[in-house]
C-alpha cells in the first residue's frame, strides 16, 4: 500500500460521510481498515453531522473507537481554499457528493491541483465525459488519476466485458448485457439523490452530443458481424420478460474503455449493448405512463423543479427523499448477464459469421448501497496498492481503462461482487 507521509497523514479521504451513500463508504472503509493499515478520515460541511456519522458507524459495526479515532475535515464545495485543505491530507478522494454535474468538478480540480487522487460513483455521462475533455492533459501531468464512475455504474458492466473478453477464447466481437434486479417483500428503492441526477442527466442529453463532437474521435471499427439494436421495448426470451435500453452510464462507460484498449493497446474492440428487464405486462403499462410524463416534464424547468420535489410520485415508490430500509437493501440483489458471440482461435473475423457464443454474469448485493460502495472502496485500495499498474502515470480513465492491468476483480470476487461463466446454449 502507498505509504503516507506527515504531509498526507491519509491513505483515503471520505468526501460527502453526511450523504446517504457517504454512510455506507464510511463504514466499509472501516471494516477494511480493521484488516489492514489504512489510514483514513471522513470530510463534509458539518463537523457535528460527521460526529454524528461516525458515532452511528461506530455503534453498528461495534467500533468504539471510530467515535475518536478518525479525523473530521471541515470542507465544502463552495470553499476552494477548503477542498485544497482535504486534498493535501489525502493520497485518494472518495468523492461521495452528488449529484456531480453541480458539485463534481470542484473537487476534481482541487485534487488535480493539489495532488491527490480522485475516485467517484458518478452515473452522469455528461459530467464523466467533460471531465475527461477538460481534465485529462491536467491530470497527466499532475500525476493525478481521476477515475469516475467506481459503483453499479459501471464497474460490473466495463469489468464484466473485460471479464468476458478475457475468458473467450478467439476473437469477442459483440456482447449484450440484461440487467436484473431481485427484492424482497418491501420491494426495492433509491434515495432522491439518485432521481435528481437522472432528472437533470435526461434534460441535458443534447449537451452530451455536443460534448463528444469536441472529441473529434473517428467511429470504432465495427469487427465481426454488426449487431443490430433491439427496440425500445422487447420481451426478451434471455432472462424470459420485457426488457428496455439501460438509460444509464454503463454504454458510455463501456465504450470509453473499448476506445482507450483500441487505441493503447491495439486491442479488438467489443460491440455493446446494455438492456434491463423491467418485468411483466404491469411494469410495462407502469413504464409506459411514468415515462411519457417524465420525457414532457424533463424538458422544462418547472417540470423539472416538480420531478425533484417528488421524486416517490413520480418513479411510483421506486425513489424517495429517505432512501431505503435496511430491510429493503438486505432483501435485494442483481444480476448482469452478459451474452456475447464472437469467432474462435484461427477464425478470420472478417469472414462470415460469428461462430461462438459465450455467457457471464455479474452479481452482487443491492446496487445502490451494498455492491456501489464495495466496488467504490475496493477501486481505492487497488489505486493504493498496485499504482504501478495503472496507465501512464495519471489522468482521466474510465474503471475499466484504469484497472484493466490490474487484481480488482479478484479483490471484487471477495466483495459483493461476484464474476462468472455461464452455460450458454
Amino acid at each position: 500500500m502507498a505509504a503516507v507521509t506527515s504531509t498526507r497523514p491519509y491513505h483515503i479521504i471520505i468526501f460527502g460521510a453526511t450523504g446517504f451513500t457517504g454512510q455506507f463508504v464510511v463504514e466499509e472503509v472501516a471494516r477494511c481498515a480493521a484488516e489492514s493499515s489504512l489510514k483514513w478520515a471522513v470530510a463534509g460541511r458539518s463537523r457535528q453531522r460527521l460526529g454524528e456519522v461516525l458515532k452511528r458507524a461506530a455503534e453498528r459495526l461495534s467500533m468504539i473507537e471510530l467515535r475518536t479515532d478518525i479525523e473530521i475535515i471541515v470542507a465544502d464545495v463552495s470553499i476552494e481554499e477548503s477542498l485544497a485543505i482535504m486534498c493535501q491530507q489525502g493520497l485518494v478522494i472518495l468523492n461521495c457528493v452528488g449529484p456531480y454535474r453541480f458539485y463534481g468538478e470542484a473537487v476534481v480540480k482541487a485534487c488535480i491541483e493539489n495532488g491527490a487522487h480522485y475516485i467517484d460513483i458518478c452515473g452522469e455521462p455528461q459530467f464523466l465525459e467533460r471531465m475527461q475533455l477538460e481534465y485529462h492533459t491536467k491530470a497527466l501531468d499532475r500525476g493525478v488519476y481521476v477515475i469516475g464512475s467506481c459503483g453499479f455504474d459501471s464497474i460490473p458492466a466495463d469489468l464484466g466485458i473485460l471479464y468476458t473478453q478475457r475468458q473467450f477464447k478467439g476473437t469477442l466481437t459483440a456482447v449484450e448485457s440484461f440487467l436484473n434486479i431481485s427484492s424482497g417483500p418491501q420491494g426495492m428503492s433509491g434515495h432522491d439523490g439518485t432521481w435528481q441526477s437522472a432528472v437533470y442527466s435526461f434534460a441535458d442529453s443534447r449537451s452530451l452530443r455536443q460534448l463528444r463532437k469536441k472529441f473529434g474521435h473517428k467511429p470504432l471499427p465495427v469487427v465481426g458481424a454488426k449487431v443490430k439494436k433491439r427496440g425500445f421495448l422487447f420481451f426478451s426470451k434471455e432472462i424470459e420478460q420485457y426488457a428496455i435500453p439501460f438509460m444509464g452510464s454503463d454504454p458510455s462507460v463501456v465504450k470509453r474503455t473499448q476506445r482507450f484498449l483500441h487505441e493503447e493497446e491495439h486491442r479488438s474492440p467489443v460491440q455493446y449493448s446494455a438492456y434491463v428487464g423491467i418485468g411483466g405486462l404491469f411494469s410495462v403499462v407502469k413504464l409506459l405512463c411514468g415515462g411519457l410524463i417524465f420525457w414532457f416534464m424533463v424538458k422544462f424547468s418547472l417540470g423539472r423543479k416538480i420531478l425533484t420535489m417528488f421524486p416517490s410520485l413520480f418513479s411510483f415508490g421506486l425513489f424517495t427523499k429517505s432512501g431505503p430500509t435496511m430491510k429493503q437493501i438486505e432483501d435485494t440483489c442483481f444480476s448482469l448477464t452478459f451474452f456475447g458471440e464472437g469467432y474462435l482461435e484461427g477464425t478470420d473475423p472478417t469472414q462470415g459469421q460469428p461462430n461462438s457464443k459465450i455467457c457471464t454474469q455479474v452479481i452482487g448485493a443491492e446496487p445502490g448501497y451494498v455492491a456501489t460502495v464495495s466496488a467504490m472502496v475496493q477501486a481505492a485500495v487497488t489505486l493504493l496498492n498496485e499504482l504501478h499498474s495503472l496507465p501512464r502515470r495519471g489522468g482521466v480513465y474510465t474503471p475499466g481503462s484504469a484497472f484493466y492491468k490490474t487484481s480488482l476483480i479478484d479483490r471484487l470476487q471477495s466483495h459483493s461482487i461476484k464474476f462468472s461463466v455461464r452455460n450458454y446454449q
